[in-house]
């Protein structure tokens, strides 16, 4: 395997995050077998479908220079019954909060103060006082860095939606996401902390006294960690942690609770250095009652020449009782944020995904791609979007009670061509 000529460029970005094979000194080595990354599904080929069409409006502030939204979601963060989009914005280092003050309309406003390099965003009432606070994962630098600059940061709600920013850890390898949940079953909220780092990373649960402060305690010593998603993955009614590790690993490690602690296994790897891991989300797929994981990889900013590889694409991680079998969706160059969701109304799931790196000079690579299910888990790739290019985050929800889904991508402009920009922009059929 080639070495690429500019490793750090790998990890600038956020949530990417799959640093290119480095001879990491101090990683662990490889503990368990396995399977090999199977070769490229090429039929069925990607079209377009009418069914499935999509129209694209900007929202929120106008792009000034390129774009960098690292990650979106959707929740009604001020509880009035309108779906709202918090994004991580790290061109100018702040949370944005979109609020939806009329059908699919939006007024943009920065949440508490600039946060640097923010890399993932949640909603939480972390202190059990009734209202949604946001927990906020600051990388502290988006090009690549080993030094303790990574922090999580509350954005603590006063009921009247002023956000005022709190601190709970800081000076640590960086951080690119953080979760919250009662891990424990005394009824505060703990923080999962995935810590990317560099050279040096690591995942911690945060334990909760009660009074909102905390105890670290390590649950893996390895940089690359991307996102650390929390379910129920065995049916014991206990919060989980799910983690993608990415770098040279390329790994979902699971953390089955057992009451007491969090016990650790790994549940797949791939033997492709370069798999470049992008996304893990949880979803029910085969509607079974239990969790599924969707894991993407589609990362290639490791080269002279950023752009896509024969292997990116899209997986489905089967949840039979707590064990997990490997399917293979399809390709898709440069795959991203895979979120899990009825585009047709046929009441089961589909599933949308973005493209960060792609053959952009082509004007022909997708950028928006719907994997349409049959109602068997079989997947037909449509293409909803070739412009704008460089989407590295989705999300969907039915933002305006119509019955029809709407998707929110973000843009994340880090290597050209810069022709064909976007920052947020509704999606609507």
């Amino acid at each position: 395997m080639s070495r690429p000529l500019f490793p750090a460029l790998r990890a600038s970005l956020p949530l990417a995050c799959g640093i290119l094979a480095l001879a990491c000194g101090g990683c662990a080595p490889r503990e368990t077998a396995r399977p090999a990354v199977p070769p490229p599904l090429l039929p069925p080929a990607p079209v377009a479908d009418p069914a499935y069409a999509f129209t694209a409006t900007a929202i929120g502030n106008p792009i000034e220079g390129r774009p960098w939204i690292t990650y979106l979601t959707l929740v009604d963060l001020d509880q009035d019954g309108a779906i709202d989009v918090l994004a991580c914005d790290a061109r100018d280092n702040t949370v944005r909060w979109l609020r939806q003050v009329a059908p699919l309309q939006f007024t943009e406003s920065v949440l508490g103060a600039p946060i640097p390099a923010p890399a993932h965003v949640e909603a939480c009432d972390y202190d059990n006082d009734g209202d949604l606070d946001v927990l906020v994962a600051s990388m502290g630098q988006i090009l690549p860095n080993n030094d303790p600059i990574g922090a999580v940061v509350v954005l603590e709600n006063d009921g009247a939606q002023r956000f005022s920013p709190r601190t709970v850890l800081a000076d640590v390898a960086r951080v690119t996401d953080v979760r919250g949940a009662d891990l424990d079953g005394d009824t505060d909220i703990d923080l999962i902390v995935g810590q990317f780092g560099y050279v040096q990373g690591e995942i911690n649960i945060l334990r909760n006294d009660g009074t909102q402060h905390y105890t670290a305690e390590r649950l893996l010593s390895l940089p690359g960690t991307i996102n650390t998603p929390v379910a129920d993955f065995d049916g014991d009614r206990r919060p989980d942690v799910a983690a993608l590790v990415s770098q040279e690993w390329e790994e979902v490690h699971l953390f089955d609770n057992t009451g007491g602690s969090l016990r650790p296994r790994q549940v797949w790897g791939s033997t492709n250095e370069d798999f470049g891991s992008s996304g893990l989300t949880v979803a029910d797929l085969d509607r079974d009652g239990d969790p599924d994981l969707l894991l993407t990889n589609g990362d290639a900013f490791d080269y002279a020449r950023p752009g896509s590889r024969p292997w990116h694409g899209l997986q489905w991680l089967e949840n039979q009782r707590g064990n997990f079998t490997y399917h293979r969706i399809g390709g898709f160059p440069g795959a991203f944020s895979p979120v899990a969701v009825d585009l047709d109304g046929d009441r089961d799931l589909d599933i949308v995904t973005v493209s960060g790196f792609n053959d952009w000079e082509s004007g022909e690579a997708v950028s928006l791609l719907a994997w349409v299910n049959d109602g068997a888990q079989q997947f037909r790739p449509v293409i909803l979007a070739r412009s704008p290019t460089h989407l590295i985050t989705v999300a969907a929800a039915d933002l305006d009670g119509d019955g029809r889904v709407e998707l929110i991508t973000g843009g994340f402009h880090a290597y050209p061509p810069w022709n064909d920009l976007s920052r947020l922009l509704l999606w609507r059929r």
